[in-house]
């Protein structure tokens, strides 16, 4: 139909839009189909029970006389009196019909036929009383079953256009999902949150806000109207805002920012409106608006997808923040992981003037989130959590509850009764990775390149200073990795050193040296060792100012990078001579790197090939196994800065 091909054109393209002509066309075409359709119907059943009566056997008629000489000639068994009308049943089983006078008996009409009363007495007379539900509903079908059809056809034909005009009604309304504060299946509270101990002292105001407004409002405070919560993918925001509202034992209403905007210009607008009605109804209430970032970029800027429905979305959540009196009870928790994108206006004070940060959760922090998520969880005695908060750094608490799930699911896929320390161990490998790849059998020269190249990567990280240490080495297949070397530090790092920076990046480069060193040639395997070397040396050039040649400048536009189309060109605020000084200044920090690579492994080549060797035998090396390997080969493994 054309009105399917206009929402296609307005989906893809964004210009074009539905014409009232195109939608009356395409509702009068689905009636004319519906009218045929149940028409069909009505004919097939018409032409069933015509079928259907052409083969019963139809009953003959006859008249009062032709009934009195049949019971004179002794061939009438029964009548059955129905009413007006007479079932006759002869002798014979023949059945046969007739009507008897309304003013009198069958009794009197026959004697007055001549029967005589012994001639009568040889037939049963049974008398029918037309009572009852059953006998009107079988008098009344002629006349309800067409009447019931019709209204069916009717109720169908009317069905979507009550629909559509009921969700012409509600189209406006709110989509947000509530959760009143005495379920308890639901309930979140501050328990359930482990970590982010300023991000929680902040909110525990609002919570006390929300169940004493009066000792704030007697001294004149004002608690904020807003609070944003900012932070990485994964870190608890939406759990906190929840832990908020179940501490303070109010309502909650949640709703993503993306569900406010709709194709109609307007009814995102409309659904503010009924979400902030709602939660004032409801007050003291919390308004949870998740990944706020979809309907509060800054306006007027031309790119990133503006458009008038967007923007209009936000200027009412702008007026209904500015609108609310102090005591109304009302707290909007917006998050985003994009602050750098929102409009001034959202951010100003009077509005999400508090602003919480949540990062990602330390050693301490993780094992604490750890032990939350192994509430439900049967652990064997090897089971030490301190160890896998470690082994975790940078892990969202996102991350860290899928590792647990993950570690439980490989126990019960053995049929294991408990959970071991050794699940948890390959489950953070999976989370990282993603999951071994058995079937991916490498050949005996890829499983030998494969084997130099990680060995390269965990030699260099050995020799290096300021390097991380070597947890593990594998060449089992996982995710889209052929192999992979991990190097995880013990120790809470917030800061990142220069030397540490080109430590990394030539970490980075080993498998690409020792491929050439070892083959004479390279593989795609190092195609991402590179992606990030490079990205890195960049990074040290034009974000942190390491570079001598160019200074103590920061050659990236405000804000960062930026993800639209175009960025590039937009943001750019350096000369090109300055372009090409960055791109010398990377490639003069890879060319060092890969000299001081060289070095490292022509230096410990034996080693590079007895480890190699070893990791080819087993496939995979534990650090201990490692580090032995290491003192064998006249290396000293480098002790761990706690």
């Amino acid at each position: 139909m054309k009105l399917n091909k206009d929402l296609n054109k307005l989906i893809k393209g964004g210009k074009k839009k539905p014409t009232k002509k195109g939608k009356n066309k395409s509702v009068g075409l689905q009636f004319f189909n519906n009218l045929l359709t149940t028409l069909l119907i009505f004919m097939v059943i018409l032409t069933i029970y015509s079928f259907v009566q052409e083969k019963r056997n139809p009953i003959e008629e006859v008249t009062m006389s032709d009934l009195v000489t049949s019971i004179k000639a002794g061939e009438v068994d029964s009548i059955k009196i129905e009413g007006e009308e007479l079932k006759i049943i002869l002798k014979d089983e023949t059945e046969k019909k007739t009507k008897k006078e309304v003013e009198a008996s069958l009794s009197e009409t026959l004697i007055n036929y001549g029967v005589t009363p012994e001639e009568l007495g040889t037939v049963n007379i049974d008398v029918t009383r037309p009572t009852g539900l059953g006998y009107w509903l079988l008098m009344a079908s002629p006349f309800l079953i067409p009447l019931l059809f019709i209204g069916v056809f009717i109720w169908f034909m009317t069905r979507q256009v009550k629909g559509a005009g009921m969700q012409a009604f509600t189209f406006g309304q709110s989509k947000a999902r509530f959760i009143d504060p005495n379920d308890k299946k639901q309930r979140v509270t501050f328990k359930d949150v482990a970590g982010v101990k300023e991000a929680k002292q902040e909110l525990e105001e609002i919570v006390d806000f929300l169940r004493n407004p009066k000792k704030f409002l007697d001294i004149g405070a004002q608690i904020p109207k807003g609070v944003i919560l900012m932070g990485a993918p994964g870190t608890g925001k939406t759990l906190l805002a929840k832990a908020v509202a179940g501490e303070a034992g109010v309502p909650f209403f949640s709703i993503s920012g993306s569900e406010f905007v709709e194709m109609f210009v307007g009814v995102g607008a409309s659904r503010v409106r009924d979400l902030f009605k709602m939660a004032k109804g409801q007050a003291p209430a919390i308004i949870f608006i998740d990944e706020i970032d979809a309907v509060g970029r800054v306006r007027g800027t031309g790119v990133g997808g503006g458009n008038d429905e967007r923007e209009q979305t936000l200027n009412q959540i702008l007026v209904e923040m500015d609108g609310f009196e102090p005591n109304e009870k009302v707290i909007v928790v917006a998050a985003t992981n994009r602050p750098d994108v929102l409009d001034p206006a959202l951010l100003r004070t009077g509005r999400f003037d508090r602003r919480v940060v949540v990062d990602l959760p330390d050693r301490k922090d993780r094992e604490d989130i750890l032990t939350i998520h192994s509430r439900t969880k049967p652990f064997a005695e090897d089971v030490n959590l301190k160890v896998i908060a470690e082994r975790t750094p940078g892990f969202s608490g996102a991350d860290l509850q899928s590792l647990m799930n993950e570690g439980a699911i490989l126990a019960a896929r053995e049929n294991r009764k408990t959970v071991s320390q050794y699940d948890f161990v390959r489950s953070i490998e999976k989370v990282m990775l993603g999951p071994e790849r058995k079937s991916h059998i490498l050949s005996k020269e890829e499983k030998r390149v494969t084997a130099y190249h990680e060995v390269g990567h965990a030699l260099v990280a050995s020799v290096l200073e300021e390097s991380d240490p070597v947890h593990k080495v594998s060449i089992i297949s996982r995710g889209r990795a052929a192999g992979y070397t991990f190097r995880l530090p013990l120790t809470e790092r917030k800061l990142q050193t220069r030397q540490e920076f080109l430590d990394d990046i030539a970490v980075s480069l080993g498998g690409y040296v020792t491929e050439k060193l070892i083959f004479g040639d390279v593989t795609t395997g190092p195609s991402n060792d590179l992606q990030v070397s490079s990205a890195m040396a960049r990074d040290m050039v034009t974000k942190y100012g390491m570079s001598d040649e160019i200074g103590p400048v920061a050659l990236e536009g405000s804000g960062g990078k930026i993800s639209y189309i175009g960025a590039e060109t937009i943001n750019k605020v350096h000369s090109e001579k300055t372009a090409y000084l960055i791109d010398s200044e990377v490639t003069k920090i890879i060319n060092n790197a890969l000299n001081r690579v060289s070095q490292v492994l022509s230096d410990h080549r034996q080693a590079l090939d007895n480890i190699s060797e070893k990791l080819i035998e087993v496939e995979s090396l534990e650090r201990e196994e490692f580090e032995k390997l290491l003192i064998a080969n006249g290396i000293t493994p480098k002790k761990i800065k706690v």
